[in-house]
């Protein structure tokens, strides 16, 4: 882990750095020493580590609950190279749109290739941040949305380390199997208007979740659209699950 640089203010310290090809950034108290819970946070297709939806939500945890908190590029996002098989299926599936296919399904199959690498990856990078004296192997947490969902399912039911998951603006049809073995407490977002993910395909990822505490978030709007008042919530729920 080779850390690139560092800055800090309103009390909080941002560190960029890499793990082997892996660009992160990890967020922590400016004064930060021992153990802390830690959010992994997942980015939405064709953003990165530093998206502002990612970067509001790091400083909120950090400042009000104390967390530490790391996001990285995913494969042929942000600060990493172009991958081209990925380049080749999201031209084939954009023709098969256009040709009057589902796209939901064709988005699902895309995210399930790509978690092949990023399940590993994240747990690599899990590895190396708890490994700091600052941060340390106290209770992990994961958010993801989106694209963030589609990868967040098969990573959260993959890592023991994961206590709390908030998932959501995903369906059902490549992570059902992986949702099935996610156990911890879940808050699931679903936006109701959708023009991405079909609101029958979202309820389906929630009801195959495995958790017996878990919560569904549903509001009125289109795939970006979630309320600014559910930050709130998701911090309430992080308090709550990981101290």
């Amino acid at each position: 882990m080779r850390f690139i640089s560092e800055t800090s203010s309103d009390g909080v310290r941002e560190q960029i750095f890499t793990l082997d090809e892996i660009p992160g950034a990890l967020w922590t108290p400016e004064d930060a020493v021992g153990t802390r819970p830690l959010v992994l946070m997942g980015h939405g297709g064709g953003q990165h580590k530093k998206a502002p939806g990612i970067l509001a939500r790091a400083r909120r945890f950090v400042t009000a609950c104390g967390f530490a908190v790391v996001a990285v590029d995913v494969p042929a996002h942000g600060d990493r190279p172009k991958v081209e098989e990925y380049d080749r299926r999201v031209t084939e599936n954009r023709a098969r749109a256009e040709a009057g296919e589902e796209m939901a399904p064709l988005i699902a199959e895309f995210q399930a290739l790509v978690a092949r690498r990023t399940v590993p990856e994240w747990r690599a990078v899990l590895d190396a941040v708890q490994r700091l004296p600052y941060v340390g192997a106290g209770p992990v947490g994961y958010w993801g949305v989106s694209l963030g969902c589609g990868l967040g399912v098969p990573f959260v039911a993959a890592e023991p380390r994961v206590r709390a998951a908030v998932l959501g603006l995903g369906g059902a049809p490549a992570t059902a199997g992986a949702a099935a073995r996610i156990t911890v407490p879940v808050e699931f977002l679903v936006q109701w208007d959708d023009e991405r993910v079909p609101r029958d395909q979202s309820l389906a990822l929630f009801d195959a979740l495995a958790s017996p505490e878990k919560t569904l978030h549903a509001n009125p709007g289109k795939h970006g659209e979630i309320p600014a008042f559910e930050l709130e919530s998701t911090l309430r729920f992080f308090a709550r699950h990981l101290g």
